[in-house]
């Protein structure tokens, strides 16, 4: 397999190992807590690179504002909602309701960016989503026990975050697309919109409100583990797409790199010692299926 599709998988195998990552510190630290932890280490890092390399002034001033609104909805909110879906339905259905940012994606590119929905396309996101719906209503035996597999609280409520998560995704997406098409870092504007995600949790973590604040003392091994996530998922996963794209056919390198579902699901095995349902691959087989017909891979 190219080097390029090979990074595609990589990048997919990190977002997978992300979800295995995070459930501990997230549920430690709580949603706003963890994530504003892993955002401001990664905005440390990543800054860093953004300094030395000098990258920044290829994002127009004009469009600065942009950059910073796709970050506020597709980080600041799809991120937090993310980690809030992850906090309550464990990572296999997160990975599964995270991967609608595709067909998201696509029916908001018809309705405000006038692109047109082609049969493939359609059939697509039809698949996707009914092999999400599968997933999560059907993809758990009885006799899984593991922590991961229940559900805390009403089921609907961590569905809803879910979308949110994937609509932050693709909005943001969208907003900030034509500015790298322009020739804009991409890696500046993955700083930028970091940097004011990060940013405004801190403001938010200020706040007297008990919710947002750490749910429990940072230690080393958390911090450790926050960090971590951070990096493997924004930092290593990131730069493995955007090198698989430099070089790739863009559908091919899509569909790899929405394989996350699929990929997750052996880990959890690996990870929880209990195999995961039919339906569960089924879901997963079916996403990954539509996500090649949306992407014309």
């Amino acid at each position: 397999m190219p080097i390029f599709e090979l990074a595609a998988l990589g990048a997919a195998l990190c977002w997978a190992l992300t979800g295995i990552i995070s459930p501990i510190p997230a549920a430690h630290l709580g949603t706003i807590g963890f994530n504003r932890i892993r955002l401001s280490a990664m905005f440390v890092i990543i800054g860093i690179y953004v300094w030395f390399a000098g990258t920044i002034g290829t994002i127009p001033m004009e469009k600065m504002a942009e950059v910073m609104l796709s970050g506020l909805i597709g980080i600041f909110l799809g991120d937090t909602a993310l980690f809030a879906t992850l906090n309550r339905l464990g990572p296999r259905r997160t990975s599964m309701l995270f991967s609608l940012n595709a067909p998201i994606s696509a029916v908001l590119g018809y309705f405000f960016l006038a692109e047109v929905l082609n049969t493939s396309e359609i059939l697509g996101i039809c698949i996707v989503t009914t092999g999400v719906i599968i997933a999560i209503m059907f993809g758990k035996r009885r006799d899984q026990n593991h922590n991961w597999e229940s559900v805390k609280g009403p089921l609907w409520i961590g569905v809803a975050t879910g979308l949110l998560a994937a609509t932050g995704q693709s909005v943001g997406s969208l907003i900030v697309s034509p500015i790298l098409s322009d020739g804009a870092d991409a890696i500046a504007v993955s700083c930028v919109r970091i940097g004011i995600a990060a940013f405004f949790l801190q403001i938010i973590g200020a706040l007297p409100i008990a919710g947002v604040k750490l749910q429990n003392p940072l230690n080393l091994r958390i911090t450790s583990i926050a960090v971590l996530s951070a990096f493997i998922g924004m930092g290593v996963g990131m730069t493995l797409l955007l090198f698989a794209l430099s070089g790739g056919e863009v559908g091919i390198i899509s569909t790899l790199s929405s394989t996350t579902p699929a990929l997750l699901l052996p880990i959890l095995w690996i990870t929880t010692r209990e195999r995961p349902a039919a339906m569960a691959w089924v879901g997963a087989l079916l996403v990954v299926i539509g996500s090649s017909l949306i992407f014309g891979a």
